[in-house]
């Protein structure tokens, strides 16, 4: 009788098993198309937006007035995302359909560009391509922690003027007024008019070039890079609160710089190489300031372990 049991028993799993083989033939099998697939999709998508890189290129390195720091955004953005996908080394990415619902839009974008050529549009649509890209090949808990590395990239994009004219306007206004403060401080004879200033060699204008709005967006950036890591709610509030103001104080100091220069020297100045040169001085008076604000505070703390 127990024999019986046992031979029924033994004969009862063999179909369990041989199923089981069975299932897991049809769930490898289609995986071994994956990997040169999703080499193939990310070729043709480098393909397609090689115009759109190409013409970002050209813009970042136009001139220091005109999104400059957008240069150094990719390349943070790389290491951002090496950083944070180390944590994930051998395990496997379980890829999500759900990246469809923005790589098909972001396309969609990327076609209606090609109509209008204008690449401001294809641009825009990187931001919505990766994210959909990362779910798709990396799945959504990679996606998730790359995120915010995602997402600074859009401070890379170029701003059209149209959008910013207004801006561009009132920090014209508060450049021309708080330059004619501090030059006639120094003793220097001045008079502000719009947005010029009336000096003894002759009248300086202040364009959109000199508006400082290139640094206030660099500034916004770094304030948000370094918002992200800083390691208190209020040392990141104080970041995003002080980049703008310590933007157009350094866009201020930089023409009273050159008004000074031009009283002593000429106008003559303006046209020399110190002109673009004082358009780095901007960020470099803001920057690090920024950083300097965003630092860790507990760094200087010792570990209570230590202390005990």
């Amino acid at each position: 009788m127990s024999r019986d049991r046992a031979s029924i028993a033994s004969t009862a799993t063999v179909p369990d098993v041989a199923g089981a083989s069975i299932d897991d033939k049809p769930r490898t099998a289609p995986l071994s198309w994956v990997r040169p697939a999703a080499y193939l999709l990310v070729a043709e998508l480098l393909l397609l937006y090689a115009p759109t890189a190409t013409f970002l290129w050209e813009r970042w390195t136009l001139d220091v007035w005109h999104n400059a720091h957008g240069l150094f955004v990719p390349p943070v953005v790389a290491y951002l995302i090496y950083r944070e996908l180390v944590s994930f080394r051998g395990v496997a990415p379980t890829p999500n359909a759900w990246g469809f619902v923005l790589l098909l839009p972001a396309l969609a974008l990327q076609a209606l560009d090609a109509g209008m050529h204008t690449q401001l549009l294809s641009a825009a649509s990187i931001l919505v391509l990766l994210p959909g890209l990362s779910l798709l090949l990396l799945g959504t808990a990679r996606t998730r922690t790359i995120l915010f590395p995602l997402l600074f990239l859009s401070a890379a994009l170029p701003i059209p003027l149209g959008m910013t004219e207004q801006i561009h306007t009132q920090l014209r206004l508060i450049a021309t007024a708080g330059s004619s403060w501090a030059v006639s401080s120094l003793g220097i004879p001045v008079f502000a008019e719009g947005t010029t200033l009336h000096l003894a060699p002759g009248p300086l204008q202040i364009t959109d070039a000199c508006s400082g709005f290139s640094t206030l967006y660099a500034a916004a950036a770094v304030a948000c890079l370094t918002a992200h890591s800083a390691p208190t709610t209020a040392r990141k509030l104080i970041v995003l609160a002080a980049a703008a103001p310590l933007a157009i104080a350094a866009n201020v100091l930089r023409i009273v710089f050159l008004t000074v220069l031009v009283v002593w020297k000429g106008a003559w100045i303006l046209d020399t190489s110190i002109h673009p040169l004082s358009g780095m001085m901007t960020f470099a008076i803001a920057l690090p300031i920024i950083f300097w604000l965003g630092g860790d505070s507990r760094r200087h703390v010792e570990p209570v372990e230590a202390r005990a």
